[in-house]
């Protein structure tokens, strides 16, 4: 049947891209869509490519251990050695992940849009997808414009929806228990970015660092989330920062402001001493944009009947971080492979496409939870207790194993000395130890993750429960 394929994937982008190969070299006829001219694949929005474009290496990894991609500069800009998270009083810092890559992210997308097309993807451009066909209650296509605007119908067994934030095709999903079609406001950042040229005023590495990536912690500066500075080649950088609404009203009404994303970039690039006459970048139009950004868990179910879910569009960024290029490229690969096992199988129910939520969460998605309820504290901390945690509370590698979603064992008596400063600390601190025992909780709920469906909603009903209970303690108080 003309317009007729095993597998859609609708979005070329970082996961998108990589599922459609993935599927493509198991054999499969698949269409990837796009709504980009192939110059701009996987162009966000029309400022661009916005991102912080940073990716850890582990993550470069575990694509070449399934696909045969090399990286190289220029897709692969700068390598750093880690990502550094700094107090609000630029006193304290703690290693938040290991060495990795700011890419050229325009480069980098255009590049696995290639192996998509070597292993026999067919690519669409200027498609404009606006919806999935629902027969039966199950996914059997999508439906949208084509580069002439004409409305076309395209059938699948799988549709995989790599679309973003912003997806209208799991928002139009038929009402179920498995896939959530709306994300929560309170788990959603406004972020935004900039790329400029500099001229270095003198060094100081708290504020910018040519060989790792910062992050900054200041409940003023960006409230309910952080500001970054990601180096780029030459003397060029990535910053930007993500803000959470709740958080940036309280912060507002608190301190008698009317800030917005744009005003707060603004000032935080006017903040850093070492900036001196920023050039704005603007390549490829890429030079200045925002975009939402999920920081919760992924949802709880990746798949339903003929439907798969990566990257942005199943709310996969990193809890606390925001990263989401390492999850989504991981999703893109476990997509990919799980579409040719169901197609293969001649079941793309829900049972059918199921393994795929068990592989995810073996290789990134287990840990998520626990890190959101760590988000959620954070951003019920102001200022002087963030300094005061970074100073006392959390030695490096109880930061490290956080970071990685690994649960520090932390006690009462081992900090002893640490809280007898006031009851403001005390207070941090014990919610701190509440915090790290849902992790561990969270923790154990993932690691049995339901085999089937059939398991699925009493296990949901566990998550949702801690959830909910962290949500009610920990209320946003950036000020």
């Amino acid at each position: 049947m003309e317009n007729s394929y095993d597998v859609i994937v609708a979005g070329a982008g970082m996961s998108g891209n990589l599922a459609a190969a993935l599927a493509a070299k198991g054999g499969l006829n698949v269409a990837l869509l796009d709504r980009n001219e192939e110059l701009d694949v996987g162009k966000k929005t029309n400022w661009g490519w916005v991102c912080g474009d940073a990716v850890a290496n582990d993550h470069l990894k575990f694509i070449k251990s399934k696909i045969s991609i090399d990286f190289d500069f220029p897709e692969l800009d700068l390598k750093v050695d880690g990502v550094y998270a700094i107090s609000p009083d630029l006193q304290h810092k703690l290693l938040f992940d290991g060495e990795g890559y700011v890419l050229n992210r325009p480069l980098f997308e255009h590049k696995l849009l290639q192996y998509a097309k070597k292993y026999g993807a067919h690519h669409i451009s200027k498609f404009e997808v606006e919806g999935p066909i629902i027969e039966n209650n199950k996914v059997v296509g999508i439906f949208g414009k084509d580069a002439h605007e004409k409305h076309t119908e395209m059938r699948a067994k799988v549709v995989i929806d790599a679309l973003g934030v912003a997806t209208n095709l799991r928002r139009k999903l038929p009402d179920n228990p498995y896939v959530d079609k709306v994300v929560d406001i309170d788990d959603v950042e406004s972020t935004g970015r900039y790329i400029y040229d500099f001229d270095l005023d003198h060094e100081d590495l708290t504020y910018y660092d040519p060989k790792n990536a910062l992050i900054h912690l200041n409940q003023e500066l960006a409230p309910g989330g952080y500001g970054w500075v990601f180096p780029k080649s030459g003397t060029c950088m990535n910053v930007g920062l993500g803000v959470q609404k709740t958080s940036l009203q309280i912060r507002n009404k608190a301190m008698n402001k009317n800030d917005n994303l744009h005003s707060l970039i603004d000032d935080y690039v006017k903040w850093n001493p070492v900036v001196k006459n920023p050039r704005l970048r603007n390549d490829n139009n890429n030079g200045k944009g925002y975009w939402s950004v999920a920081v919760r868990r992924q949802l709880e179910s990746l798949v339903f009947d003929g439907y798969m879910g990566a990257g942005d569009s199943m709310a996969m960024p990193n809890p606390i971080s925001a990263g989401g290029i390492g999850p989504a490229l991981v999703a893109g690969i476990l997509a990919g492979e799980n579409a040719v096992k169901a197609v293969h199988n001649n079941d793309t129910s829900i049972k059918g496409l199921w393994q795929y939520n068990l592989d995810f969460n073996e290789a990134y998605g287990r840990k998520t939870a626990g890190l959101e309820v760590f988000r959620i504290y954070l951003q019920s901390l102001n200022n002087e207790q963030i300094n005061y945690g970074m100073r006392t509370f959390l030695t490096q590698q109880e930061a490290i194993d956080i970071s990685y979603g690994r649960v520090p064992e932390l006690s009462l008596a081992s900090k002893f000395r640490m809280v007898l400063k006031g009851a403001q600390n005390m207070d941090a601190f014990m919610n701190l130890l509440y915090v790290v025992k849902a992790m561990k909780r969270l923790n154990a709920i993932y690691e049995r993750y339901p085999k089937s469906p059939e398991q699925f909603g009493a296990w949901r009903q566990e998550v949702t429960k801690e959830m909910e209970e962290a949500k009610a303690k920990f209320k946003p108080k950036p000020i």
